[in-house]
Formats: C-alpha cells, structure tokens, sequence
C-alpha cells in the first residue's frame, strides 16, 4: 500500500530527476574516491562537499514548495526549522567530541567549560545517542510547525500577515540563540567537530558519504512530496490555495490540511539542515537570518513554485551563480540576486522550469491540434 502511494503518481519528469539524483549518489563519490587527483573527470573533495550543500539547498528549496506552491502559504521563516535541524545535528556532533576538545572535557563542549557550566544542561541529554538526535532533527522543527501552525491557521491569519509573523518568528528565535546563557554556543555556534557515527568527518570517504546521503534524501522526499500533491488530498490543497473560502464551504477542515503541510513541510526543512550542519563543519545563529529564508523563496521563485523540479533546478542554479558571482565580484551579489528575481518575477512568472514545461505543453497541443485538422482534410481530399 505504502509502495503504491509513493509511486504510482510519479511522471516521466519526476523519474528522470529522481534517477538523476540516484546517478549523482554513485558517479560524484566514485569520481572522487576512485580518480587520481591528476585525472580529468576527477572531483575534488571541497568540490563534493559543496555539492552536496547545494543539495541541501534543494531540499529546503523542495519544502517551502509544497506549502508556498501548493498551498498558498509563503512562510518567510523556513530558514528557522532549517536551522532547528542543524542544532540538532550539531550537538550530536559535539557530544562526539568528548576529551578531545580544546578544555579536555569528556562531558561538556568546549564554549560551556569556557563559559564555566558546571554541568551538561537537560536538553543536552541524550544527543549523544545518533537515533535520538536524528529523531529531534524531525521532532524539533515539527513540533515548532504544529505548535504555531495550530494557532494561526485556527485564527485563520491568512497572505501577507501570515508572512509577517513566520518571519517574526525566525527573527525571535535568532535573537535568542544569539544569548550565551541559551547553551547553544552563542554567537560562536557550534562546530569543531570531529566524527559521525565513529567516522572521520574531514575525511575523503566521509564527505563522499553526506554528500550520498544527501542526495538519496532528496530523491526520496521528491517522490514523498509528489505522491502527497497528486493524492486526493494534494487535490484538495491545491483548492484551498486557489479558493479557500470555497473549499471550507464544501465542509473541509481548511487550518488542518494547512497544517499537515506545513508540519511535513518543516521536517523535510530540519533534515535539510541537519544534513547542511557536517558538509560545512558549523551552525550558528547566522542560519536564523530573515534573510536566508527570502532567499529561499527566491531559488523557489526561480525554478518554479508549483512544480516540485522547479525549486530543486532554482536552488542549484542560484547557489551555482552565488559561489562564481562572489568569487568575481563579491560585491555586486545582492544587487545581482535582486536584479534576478525582479526579471523572474516580470518576464519569468512560472520559473524557469514552469516556462519551459508551459512552452512544451504548447507545443504538445499544436501537434495534437495539427494532426487532426491532417485527418479531417485527408478524407475530404480524397473525395
């Protein structure tokens, strides 16, 4: 039943990308492990793992899409759930350490032996453990998303205040993790860190390994998401994004299929983080910046909201640009990214995937539309 769920929606388009991915997971790391440094099609280490964020990417990309392009919900605080994941992560991480930090320590990291805590707080507890944390990196940022979903969805907060509040939210948790006395490092955050799950994290084999991972766990969630937006209840979302109060007429529960999405929408947020947090080697509370999550719908905007390949194209290709446009010129970026969502909002609505499907659709259609007027001429030709 699960196996005809997940797959029996899945279109050419969605196979392709998710056998690309696939692809990805073997030829990247093989290229890496198994080339001589010398060899032309060899991928260099920081190479994998910069591919391997640009696939995080993707997946927060991947989950604001379901809320913002299938339910109408634009939440500017993606980048908060996102991030929720990645401390999650981080503190196993750093619970990995143990007496090798700098303080010699075998319980506490290094900032609270250097911020004189005598003890290992409560919410530490427990993260030593890969399966415990592994389940708050989903529990943390859906709980957060049911908790505050709940109530706004309940209140029916609905466009652009809905909006508001989500980024509100983001920017109070970023102002909280900034304190010291939060116990998540501070300012400094949390990195230094040294295994996972008793491997390396800076070696070769290691960041071949994330970098898989993080692109099965892509492959994955896009046949996840798929199958919920072609479901009948993926119908009925796409009712309460395009005519909400219509919907609720016809005697749905509008606040609880908005709320499923974007609890499932937020986890998918919080392994994307957690995957992100060992490829770059640190969290912090930088991640909670407003600022990440508009650009977060900026990679949507640009791929294609709605469309599910869309934000997986944007967020690699604005994330792409990013990486060369900053090394050229770094300070000409934010106008370059503003310049580009302008003209992807004036000559580009649909994204650059949703153009494209839009024009083949077209095309389709003259086809179908030439052929036929092919057969209805041929017999009166012949007569």
């Amino acid at each position: 039943m699960i196996t005809s769920f997940l797959f029996k929606n899945l279109d050419r388009g969605i196979i392709v990308v998710v056998a690309i991915l696939l692809g990805l997971a073997v030829a990247i790391p093989a290229l890496n492990l198994l080339t001589a440094p010398d060899h032309p099609f060899h991928v260099p280490t920081y190479l994998v793992s910069l591919f391997g964020k640009y696939l995080t990417y993707a997946l927060l990309a991947l989950a604001l899409d379901l809320v913002w392009g299938f339910c109408g919900i634009l939440s500017l605080g993606h980048a908060a759930f996102f991030a929720l994941g990645g401390y999650a992560m981080g503190m196993y991480l750093m619970r990995q350490i143990g007496a090798r930090g700098s303080y010699g320590n075998p319980l506490l990291p290094d900032f609270m032996v250097f911020l004189n805590w005598k003890e290992l707080p409560w919410f530490w507890q427990g993260f030593d453990m890969f399966w415990f944390a592994a389940l708050m990196v989903v529990l943390v940022p859906g709980l957060l998303a049911f908790v505050f979903g709940w109530f706004a969805f309940r209140s029916r907060v609905n466009g652009v205040y809905l909006s508001i509040i989500t980024q509100a939210m983001t920017y109070a948790l970023l102002l909280a993790f900034f304190r010291n006395d939060m116990g998540f490092g501070g300012n400094n955050g949390l990195t230094d860190f040294k295994d996972i799950l008793g491997f390396n994290i800076q070696a070769q084999t290691t960041r071949a390994a994330l970098f898989s991972a993080s692109a099965v766990t892509l492959a994955s969630c896009l046949v996840l998401t798929t199958a919920i937006v072609r479901s009948k209840y993926g119908k009925v979302l796409v009712a309460v994004r395009d005519a909400e109060s219509r919907t609720r007429f016809l005697g749905y529960r509008v606040e609880h299929i908005k709320l499923f999405a974007f609890t499932v929408s937020a986890m998918m947020a919080g392994i994307a983080g957690a995957l992100y947090v060992p490829q770059v080697g640190i969290i912090n509370p930088g991640e909670f910046e407003p600022g990440n999550s508009i650009e977060v719908v900026i990679w949507t905007a640009v791929g294609g909201r709605g469309t599910l390949i869309g934000p997986i194209v944007g967020a690699i290709l604005v994330n792409g640009g990013k990486s060369i446009f900053t090394a050229a010129f770094p300070e000409f970026w934010l106008f370059a990214l503003g310049g580009l969502f302008v003209f992807v909002t004036l000559f580009l609505p649909k994204g650059v995937v949703g153009t494209v499907s839009a024009y083949l659709a077209r095309r389709k259609a003259h086809g179908r539309a030439a052929d036929a007027d092919k057969l209805v001429a041929e017999p009166m030709a012949a007569e």
